[in-house]
């Protein structure tokens, strides 16, 4: 696989110490469309690092994303304490809400269902809020009464940005699907476009790791066999993409096999 130029002359240049990478979580939104599904990308703005790139809504993890959890079994999903593995959960929830308008929560007193539209006044000046981290998403959910619907999180894959990245990313890769009566929205301030695509889409510039995630989603062919999938996937163990650079200057990216 090719990568775009600016990252391939990074690579070409790169000497020295790797970048720590930190926590970070993204969500892979499906929904319903005809016999199959699509799924929800954004366009990174050209002003942030992996601008004009297409990705999932997902961001760095905060010291505050450690909620209440449905699941038990988190550190072991995801490789890392139970400490840690929650904030993850919280990271890839609060995201979510942040740059889709879509909240994984439901009433305390039903605990199968989830919250209705929230593109509402109130809703978002709640939503701005944690975006503005003026709010954590425990305190909102307690507000309203809600408790976080982590269950209808599923873990994915983990990866890890090449060492030539100034910045590198650990990101865990969930996949959700998209609540009954939410509807995505733009309004992550980080984005210049929104979009539901189909799966197959090959044409969209895509950082590897999200590309080959699209395809191994578009391989489950429906949303039962791609839940299904889900209890499966190892999202434990980081993936490492290794970088060769060929005498040529050629840059090309080999992606891990499972």
């Amino acid at each position: 696989m090719q990568l775009p130029p600016a990252m391939s002359q990074r690579a070409r240049e790169f000497t020295g110490t790797p970048a720590p990478a930190r926590p970070a979580a993204t969500v892979v939104l499906l929904r319903p469309d005809d016999d199959g599904f699509q799924v929800y990308v954004l366009r990174r703005a050209s002003t942030m690092v992996f601008g004009g790139v297409y990705a999932f809504p997902g961001g760095v993890v905060d010291p505050t994303d450690q909620p209440s959890t449905i699941r038990a079994d988190w550190s072991e999903r995801l490789g890392v304490p139970d400490e840690q593995a929650r904030a993850v959960v919280g990271a890839a929830a609060r995201e979510l809400f942040e740059e889709a308008g879509i909240l994984l929560a439901g009433p305390l007193t039903e605990p199968d269902r989830t919250v209705p539209a929230t593109g509402t006044p109130d809703w978002e000046a709640d939503r701005a809020a944690v975006q503005r981290r003026e709010l954590s998403m425990t305190d909102l959910l307690a507000r309203r009464g809600l408790r976080l619907r982590d269950d209808l999180l599923l873990p994915w894959a983990r990866w890890i940005t090449p060492d030539f990245e100034p910045r590198r990313y650990d990101t865990w890769f969930f996949v959700a699907l998209l609540p009954e009566a939410q509807s995505a929205r733009d309004v992550s301030g980080e984005a210049d476009g929104t979009a539901w695509i189909s799966p197959t889409v090959g044409d969209l510039p895509m950082l590897p790791p999200t590309r080959r995630t699209l395809d191994e989603i578009a391989a489950s062919g429906t949303i039962p066999d791609v839940v299904a999938a889900s209890a499966h996937r190892d999202a434990a163990t980081p993936l490492n993409p290794r970088i060769e650079v060929g005498q040529d200057g050629q840059v090309t990216v080999h992606l891990p096999n499972f």
